[in-house]
């Protein structure tokens, strides 16, 4: 990932110093993004990502996740209901389907 941002970067005829300023970070910091070492806040990325025009790859980060929902949904218990009651004249016992 780091490679592809330098190269956005370059593309642009950018350089670090600039695309750090308008992100709000160090050149340091955003030496070692595009390195890939060391560790990166998500919204270090996000404003390297808006001053380098690419801040709407964030939402495929976010998209629709398909397996997980199928996980979650293979996880997900049956609702268990109570037993219905019913009706009966004025009276009368009250009595359940299931035991009367």
């Amino acid at each position: 990932m780091g490679a592809r941002l330098r190269q956005s970067r370059l593309r642009r005829h950018f350089s670090l110093a600039i695309v750090a300023e308008r992100a709000g970070i160090s050149v340091e910091s955003l030496r070692r993004l595009e390195l890939g070492k060391g560790t990166s806040s998500v919204g270090t990325l996000a404003n390297v990502l808006f001053v380098l025009g690419l801040d709407n790859d964030l939402e495929t980060l976010a998209r629709d996740d398909e397996l997980g929902r199928k996980l979650q949904d293979l996880e997900m218990p049956t609702r268990a209901r109570a037993p219905r009651m019913r009706r009966q004249p004025p009276g009368e016992k009250a009595a359940t389907e299931e035991g009367e």
